[in-house]
Formats: C-alpha cells, sequence, structure tokens
C-alpha cells in the first residue's frame, strides 16, 4: 500500500530527494534485518581441543568422527563392531560402565509384496548410564553408530555419535545431574531403526519412558534444526528456547515431518511415548549415504551447534523434576535474531483471525480515505493469486530443465554447490513478484495490490491453522503486522514509512529464515515451495517495495526510472539475475572425479532359472547405467524383498553365486495345517537375508522369526508372508511358521528365499565406474542379490 509522506497542502513544498532517500532507507532497513538473521543462522565457531573441560570442543569430537568414518561400517560387519569396541573403551575410560544390549530388533512393514512384510535385524546396542543425584526420570541422548552400506558415515551419524562422546566427557567432568543420564548408541538404524525398537521395547532402562534427544545428520553442515518434537511440546520448546544456546527450529517442520514417511531413531521412542526433540543439520545434502561423506566433508561448525546444544539440554533436563516437562499442548516457534520466539499453540487461531479483522480493517480504512475502491480490493486479491501460483510454476520448470541437462542431479536431494541455484529460484520469485506489481500498480491502484496480497497471507494462515496448525504462523503474523502497519501509516501520515517499514521487518525475521532452510530441507526437487515463500515474504513487504515505484515531485530521479515505460526494470533485473544464477550454477556444478555424478546400478540373480538381470531406480536416465539397462521401468516380483519401486533392466551374465539354503523341521501340527521350523541359511557373506511364502501356495497363519512375533499377510496379496532379516549371523534365521496349503502338488509350499551383499566388483560384464560417475545415496545401491524358490 502507497502512504504519502506529506499531506496533500505540503507535497509541493516537499522535495524528491526526501522522498528517495526515505525509500531507500527503508528498503536498506530490510536488508539489514535480512542479513542480521541470516547471520544469526550461522553456526558458531567450533572451539579447539583445550577448551575448558566444562565446555564442549569440536576440537575434541572430530578426532573420534575421524575414527568412527574411517571405513563403511554397515550393521553386521566387522567395522561396525570395531566402532562399537571404540565406543565403549571411551565410556568406560570416562568412568561409566557400558554394557552392549545384544539381541534381535524389529520393525514391522506393511505386508505386500513390495514391504517385504517385516523387517528384523541383529542389533548391538551400546548403553551407558550416569547416575543422578536425587532423579526424577532419565534423559536420553541418542544417535546410530552404523552406517550406510556405500559410505563411511562421516557426517551420518558420526556427527551424533562424536556428539555424545564429548557430551559424555564434559558431563562426567562436572557436577552430576540431578536426573539419570543414559547414553544410547543403537544399532542397525539405516536398516530399520530396529536398534532403537529393541532398546525402547526390551531394554530395562526404558520401561518407564524419559526424555530423548537423538541426533542426526543429513549432510555435511548447516545450522542444526530441531525438526521434530513429541506431541505436546510446550514444556520442551521452552526448555529448548531457555536452555540451547543456538535454538533453530520451528514449529512448522515440525508440522511438515509429521505428515510425512520420514523416520529416524526418534520414531520408535516417539511410539512408546517418550517426550523429546529430534536434530540434524542438512546443509550439503549431496554427500548424504554416498561414498562422499567423510568425516573430511564436515563442517566442524555445525558440530560445535550440535554439541553446545545438546550439552545445554542435557544439564537442563538433568536438573529439572521431569515430570512436569510434557505440557497440554503444542508450542508455536521459530528462530529470531538471539534466540527463540514461542507461544503457545492455543494463540494460533486467534491470531489467524486477528489478521483476517486487521487485513479487513485496512481495506476499509484505505477505501474511506480514499486510497482503493471495493472493486479495486477484490480485483487486487484476485489477481494476488498469480504471482502465487506463477513463481512456484516457474521454480518447477526451472528444475526440470536443469535435470533435463544434467540427470545426474534427479539422484540428489541438491548438487554440490546448490546456493546458486538457490538464488535462481528467488531471483525468478522476485521477478514474478515486481513484473506482476509493475503491470498493475497504475490500473489498479498500490493499496488495492497490497491489500490483495495481504489477503493470500491471510488465507494461508488461516488454511495452515486447519492442517498444520504450527506452520500458521509464518503468514497469519506477517499480515497481522502489516495490516497493522498500515493502519498506523494511513492514521498517523508522518510515520508512514516508519510504520511500513516495521511491518515488513516482521515478515522478514520470519519468512527468511524459512526460505533459507526450506531449501536444503526440500531439495531442489521442491523449490517450488521456496518460491512461494519468497513469493509470500514480498507481498508482505509490498508497502515498501512501492516505495520504490511511487511518484513524487514530477516524477523525478528515482521514482522518474521507475515509473510507467521504466516500472518493467525490477522485474527485467531479478529475470536476469535468475538466469545469471542458473548459468553460474551449472559451472559451478559439474561432475567429476570429486563431485561425481551419483547412478543406482544392481545385480539379481534367480540362482533357480540361472537368469542374471541388472537393476536400476534412476529417475533420470543416465548415459553410465544407461550401458547396463533400458526402456520403461517395472515392477520386479519375483525379488520382493527389493521394495516395490519401478526398475529398468538388462540382461547381465550369471555369476556363480549361491543361493539361500532352507532347511526344514515339521513341528507337530492342527488338522489341515502345516506347522514347520525353517533355517534359512546363507552361503555367502550377505548383509540381508529374505524369506517370503507364495499365497498362492499356502496361506500363513501366524509367524515368528528368530523367536519374535511377526505379523502375517492380507488375502489378496501374492505373498502370505514374508520378511526380511539384516545382519543375519552365519548360522542363518530361524522362522516358525503355521499354514495352511492351498493346494498343488501333495500340498507343497513355494517359498522365495534371497540374499543380498554389496559390491558389483568382479561380477562378470561388469565395467568399473569411471572417475566422474559416482554411487547415488541409496540403501539398494551396489546390491547383489540372490534368490531362489524353494518348495516344501
Amino acid at each position: 500500500m502507497v502512504v504519502d509522506l506529506e499531506r496533500p497542502a505540503d507535497r509541493a513544498l516537499t522535495r524528491p530527494r526526501r522522498r528517495g532517500l526515505s525509500a531507500l532507507a527503508a528498503v536498506a532497513a530490510l536488508v539489514a534485518v535480512g542479513a542480521i538473521t541470516l547471520l544469526d543462522l550461522r553456526p558458531p565457531e567450533p572451539r579447539p581441543a583445550d577448551a575448558p573441560a566444562a565446555e564442549f570442543s569440536a576440537g575434541r569430537a572430530y578426532p573420534h568422527v575421524a575414527a568412527l568414518g574411517a571405513h563403511t561400517h554397515v550393521a553386521g560387519s566387522a567395522a561396525n563392531d570395531r566402532n562399537r569396541e571404540r565406543i565403549e573403551a571411551t565410556l568406560r575410560d570416562l568412568g561409566l560402565s557400558p554394557a552392549v544390549q545384544d539381541t534381535v530388533g524389529t520393525e514391522a512393514g506393511q505386508l505386500s509384496g513390495g514391504s517385504g512384510g517385516a523387517t528384523f535385524a541383529r542389533v548391538r546396542n551400546v548403553v551407558a548410564t550416569l547416575p543422578g543425584t536425587d532423579s526424577t526420570g532419565r534423559v536420553f541422548l541418542v544417535a546410530h553408530y552404523d552406517s550406510v552400506q556405500v559410505g563411511p558415515g562421516g557426517n551420518d551419524d558420526g556427527a551424533g555419535v562424536a556428539t555424545i562422546l564429548e557430551v559424555a566427557r564434559a558431563l562426567t567432568s562436572g557436577p552430576r545431574p540431578r536426573n539419570d543420564v543414559v547414553f544410547v548408541l543403537t544399532d542397525a538404524e539405516e536398516a530399520c531403526l530396529c536398534g532403537a525398537s529393541a532398546f525402547v521395547s526390551a531394554h530395562p532402562l526404558a520401561a518407564n519412558g524419559g526424555v530423548v534427544l537423538n541426533l542426526e545428520a543429513r549432510g555435511s553442515g548447516g545450522p542444526v534444526i530441531t525438526f521434530e518434537t513429541s506431541r505436546r511440546n510446550a514444556g520442551l520448546v521452552n526448555a529448548f528456547g531457555r536452555a540451547a544456546p543456538h535454538p533453530v527450529g520451528t514449529s512448522f517442520a515440525v508440522e511438515v515431518y509429521r505428515l510425512l514417511p520420514n523416520d529416524t531413531d526418534f520414531t520408535p521412542f516417539l511410539d512408546k511415548g517418550f517426550a523429546g526433540l529430534n536434530s540434524a543439520y542438512i546443509d550439503g545434502a549431496a554427500v548424504y549415504h554416498t561414498p562422499l561423506d567423510t568425516p573430511a566433508t564436515m563442517d566442524r561448525a555445525s558440530l560445535q551447534q550440535h554439541g553446545d546444544n545438546a550439552l545445554a539440554l542435557a544439564r537442563e533436563f538433568g536438573r529439572v523434576d521431569l515430570s512436569t516437562v510434557e505440557a497440554s499442548g503444542d508450542a508455536t516457534y521459530f528462530p529470531v535474531p538471539g534466540g527463540l520466539a514461542r507461544y503457545p499453540g492455543w494463540l494460533t487461531w486467534p491470531l489467524a483471525l486477528a489478521a483476517l479483522v486487521a487485513t479487513a480493517a485496512l481495506a476499509w480504512l484505505a477505501r474511506r480515505r480514499g486510497r482503493t475502491t471495493w472493486p479495486r480490493v477484490v480485483a487486487g486479491l484476485g489477481l494476488g493469486l498469480v504471482p502465487v501460483l506463477l513463481a512456484p510454476v516457474l521454480a518447477q520448470l526451472l528444475w526440470a530443465l536443469l535435470a533435463a541437462i544434467r540427470p545426474g542431479y534427479t539422484e540428489m536431494i541438491d548438487p554440490y554447490r546448490p546456493l546458486w541455484f538457490r538464488l535462481a529460484v528467488i531471483s525468478l520469485s522476485a521477478a514474478v513478484l515486481f513484473t506482476w506489481y509493475a503491470l498493475l500498480r497504475r490500473r489498479l491502484g498500490p493499496a488495492a495490490l497490497a491489500i490483495g496480497g495481504l489477503g493470500w497471507l491471510v488465507v494461508f494462515g488461516l488454511a495452515l491453522a486447519f492442517v498444520a496448525p504450527g506452520g500458521s504462523y509464518l503468514a497469519a503474523l506477517p499480515a497481522l503486522a502489516a495490516a497493522l502497519a498500515g493502519i498506523l501509516a494511513l492514521a498517523v501520515p508522518r510515520i508512514a514509512v516508519v510504520a511500513v517499514t516495521a511491518g515488513a521487518a516482521v515478515a522478514t525475521v520470519i519468512l527468511v529464515p524459512t526460505v533459507t532452510l526450506l531449501f536444503p530441507a526440500l531439495g531442489l526437487a521442491m523449490g517450488a515451495v521456496g518460491a512461494l515463500f519468497a513469493v509470500l515474504l514480498g507481498l508482505a513487504a509490498l508497502p515498501v517495495v512501492d516505495l520504490l515505484f511511487a511518484e513524487a515531485g514530477g516524477q523525478r530521479a528515482l521514482a522518474a526510472m521507475l515509473a510507467r515505460r521504466h516500472a518493467i526494470y525490477p522485474g527485467l533485473a531479478g529475470a536476469l539475475a535468475a538466469v545469471a544464477f542458473t548459468v553460474t550454477g551449472f559451472s559451478a556444478n559439474g561432475f567429476d572425479a570429486e563431485h561425481p555424478s551419483p547412478t543406482h546400478l544392481m545385480y539379481a540373480l534367480d540362482a533357480g532359472t540361472g537368469k542374471a538381470t541388472w537393476l536400476s531406480l534412476e529417475r533420470g536416465e543416465q548415459e553410465w547405467t544407461s550401458r547396463y539397462v533400458s526402456g520403461e521401468p517395472a515392477p520386479l516380483p519375483d525379488f520382493p524383498a527389493l521394495g516395490d519401486g519401478e526398475f529398468r533392466t538388462g540382461p547381465a551374465q550369471a555369476a556363480a553365486l549361491p543361493a539361500p539354503t532352507v532347511d526344514v523341521q515339521p513341528l507337530t501340527s492342527a488338522p489341515g495345517e502345516r506347522h514347520l521350523r525353517l533355517r534359512v541359511r546363507p552361503q555367502r557373506p550377505v548383509r540381508l537375508l529374505s524369506l517370503h511364502v507364495d499365497a498362492a501356495t499356502a496361506t500363513v497363519v501366524s509367524a515368528r522369526v528368530a523367536g519374535q512375533a511377526a505379523p502375517v499377510g492380507r488375502e489378496g496379496e501374492r505373498w502370505s508372508f514374508g520378511m526380511v532379516f539384516h545382519a543375519p549371523p552365519p548360522e542363518g534365521v530361524e522362522v516358525e511358521l503355521v499354514l495352511r496349503p492351498s493346494g498343488g502338488p501333495a500340498g507343497q509350499v513355494s517359498l522365495r528365499v534371497m540374499d543380498g551383499s554389496d559390491g558389483l566388483s568382479g561380477l562378470p560384464g561388469y565395467r568399473p565406474r569411471p572417475p566422474d560417475v559416482g554411487i547415488a545415496g541409496s540403501h539398494t545401491s551396489e546390491l547383489v542379490a540372490v534368490a531362489t524358490t524353494v518348495p516344501i
């Protein structure tokens, strides 16, 4: 909304230069607020190894990262055993008494041909307790020490494990906390969260719940974000904002994560009723789950922030009465310079409705003062949808262009240097907003456009209050602040510039971190979301934007440049900037030996038929992979443990690899049923083992795997039972089934068994990747699967 700086009678006496300086000062103030907000998100400088003993030191923690991430250490591997022994030794040296929980953990999946049924793993969790002086409960610090099968896990989750070891050192070097602090280093997180599941289900220390702090990493740096909480988080959030020295987190992220299927070790704790916070740094995701996730890629400033926050929260929850931590509802919270803004969740609807009332009042007052008309306000609201829709669409088209030119981008959350592309999306959003405003300003008037823009923030605020209450603040608070500022500017014209600048500053503080954090959280493939919130920020700041477009003193100086035919220049500048950033991004994100193009390739052998197949789950067809696979993606029904994805396939030479065997022991059965004890035994070193019962030959009534009850299939599915077992012991896995044969020769039942190892080298017909071709971050990259059908 344009606001005159002087009364009409005074305009002739006003110098154009004064208006231009006011406009520049307002914009400079917003830029300064944005810069301060961004600087406050940066992780702190890492402390050296000689920092005071009571403090967390990234210099002391990093040697743990270097040792743990020296080799790939998937669950069940010898390297993982060595890392576990190092963790135990470190905790013992601190005067603690670590114990290993050696058991079988399970994570039940949905029984279908794609999911593989129920997932199990042999796990060895390391658990140590620092006893409290007068405990009211337990505080659990959790991180997983296993890595994916193709990467050394320097960040994921070497960062979390090293943080816990250094926090344990700091806590044991000072006064004991009031409450027990339990350090839990879990196994098999990457495979199935089975270590955490086994801990919460079977370990005595988990019996009464408590507060859990889960530490993760999905990338190589950036601010540590508290992106997930338990329900009724108000007390937890207050403690986080009060105690953490670098609190970065948003209730919007919590809402989004609750809607996603993603899981971490935090999930089993939540399922068992624990309270807690889940934190990770997420930028630099190009290395995530790849061979490039080495200790050398880690930003030690992020490690320092992880540790500072974890130590402070361990001390905070270690001293308070834990029975009072869980509150009656969720909090709304977001980062602001110097801390964490937070308020009770019950204020969500009142604030969203207040934004609606304030925007309506602004529209009424603007019309009363002759600044607009009702038809123009309605038109401004309707046309305000144009940038809201167009900017995200263009952001997605930009991504489609990037992926078409470099298909390797589709296998990554972000390219190696994503900043240039992020700036391109923001510039594109600015170009859309400025062009829209320039084309409509003289036709509808600035007041109608500003009110219409705030109207869309109100709509988003109300919609989010309904579907994701913790995110409503993103639109409701900027709309409320801008509307109140506009009312004040109309009521007291002499402070108009200050008022509208203050209103836009609120939007800047709230939405700049949102846009900044959304890009690494969602990746460029979902850049439309960042573009949307960039446009919402622009709509909230329209009154300040209009100061640059405003006519004054016969349209001289800056105003003259931006009036009428020149008004399109800001939009053109944004478009040119988007092109320049895109070109620069392409130049900076080529693939080479240090930044290889990630590719996905697997090998599947049916040992019964002798047929071998190359498989790929790549979303964008790449030149190297196309040497092995071609055609349209299609399901792979005979390898149910590989999931329900669609694979491109290609013929392969059969390797001399043995399939797993099944030993059968009949047990006493009821009439019409077969009660069997099976031992599924791998014939080579493998990472996983699976068994499925063909529903066409038998209905499974009940099942147990390694002594644990397992769910069975549903009617109409191809497999009446399925299980996948990670880190199987050499002697194999015992499975007990009660089944009803469905017919066939002599009641014969058909079992499909499979095992999987890692590494394609040595397979017939395989040619190693060139230096600029890498491995995609996937749990199935480089998998060698061998299956066969066993009739029993």
